[in-house]
């Protein structure tokens, strides 16, 4: 029988993503158990802490010590409140994933979470996904693990991450998958009404223009791209006006913000016209006109790449007005 261990961090813990987790999982193995086989799963909540009281004290959580459990077979990081702290707090509880890695148990992580399991540096070399919103961060602290932030699940060598809020359901039914079958995966969707097929967290994406560099060249390069959207813009001419040859312009620009020129162009193009297509009755000629493009191929091939939908799908999730005219 599989052991499996939701481990309890200290700090703020997101109690939905240990609680979910739990029911899903105890759930498919009494599914498995009503089929007429063998138990395959037992389920524990450990920590290095007794009691963790969450949610202005409304929630407590009591785990088992985490000391006693010498070996698992799968562990499971929740969702956390990030901050620069959390790491140094939980330096036991990362020890403790390391070697049981090395042991053999395979690691699953959800959201930010993720950053736990990356302090053990066994993600180094291997993709990750965590929220969209914490990409920065993660970076910049985990320069070696290759962050596929439109992923909404990432499996390499028995390690398994997801994107973020409650994305976490989508790995649940993964793993049961993965620990169970598809059978039992689909029972779960449809008990706990989960769409399966979700594949990608790119829809839900809001593009942020990093600016907390500190290069103010680029910052001033951000600026006039913002404003000039729907116009043609020339990065030759951009980087003549601020006195630097176009190599070095693209390589400042690469190092503060994540991306090339062209590719924060495309990204505020499209956050622009998501905004629009939410909010109006526009149509997808007139929206793709307002962020300069001329080309009706080129723009719906640059927002299906960063959003993982077409304009008029976009539309029709997020704009009930439009879907209704």
């Amino acid at each position: 029988m599989k052991q499996v261990t939701i481990v309890v961090p200290k700090g703020e813990v997101n109690l939905s993503s240990i609680t979910g987790t739990f029911e899903i999982l105890t759930h498919a193995n009494d599914f498995w158990r009503m089929k007429g086989n063998e138990s395959l799963m037992e389920v524990r909540i450990a920590g290095f802490v007794t009691e963790l009281k969450l949610d202005a004290g409304f929630f407590s959580i009591f785990p088992i010590n985490i000391k006693d459990i010498k070996k698992t077979d799968l562990v499971i990081i929740p969702s956390i409140s990030y901050d620069q702290d959390v790491l140094k707090e939980n330096a036991p509880l990362i020890s403790w994933m390391t070697e049981q890695y090395k042991g053999g148990a395979e690691i699953a992580s959800m959201c930010s979470g993720a950053f736990l399991l990356a302090a053990t540096g066994l993600l180094d070399g291997k993709s990750c996904s965590t929220h969209w919103n914490m990409s920065t961060d993660f970076k910049r602290l985990f320069p070696k693990v290759n962050l596929t932030i439109d992923k909404l699940i990432t499996a390499e060598k028995g390690i398994y991450t997801n994107g973020g809020g409650y994305s976490f359901l989508n790995l649940m039914l993964f793993l049961v998958e993965h620990y169970f079958d598809r059978q039992t995966a689909i029972l779960c969707s449809k008990i706990f009404q989960i769409d399966i097929e979700r594949s990608s967290q790119s829809p839900f994406h809001i593009f942020k223009t990093q600016k907390g560099h500190g290069d103010e060249l680029v910052n001033k390069a951000q600026t006039y791209i913002e404003e000039n959207l729907s116009g043609k813009i020339s990065f030759e001419e951009l980087a003549s006006e601020l006195a630097i040859s176009r190599r070095n312009f693209d390589r400042r620009f690469i190092k503060a913000t994540g991306n090339t020129p062209v590719e924060y162009l495309q990204r505020v193009k499209v956050e622009a016209a998501k905004s629009t297509l939410e909010k109006g009755r526009k149509s997808i000629f007139e929206v793709m006109n307002e962020v300069g493009y001329s080309d009706d191929k080129a723009f719906r091939e640059v927002f299906k790449r960063i959003t993982g939908v077409s304009p008029l799908e976009y539309r029709s999730r997020y704009n009930k007005e439009a879907l209704s005219a």
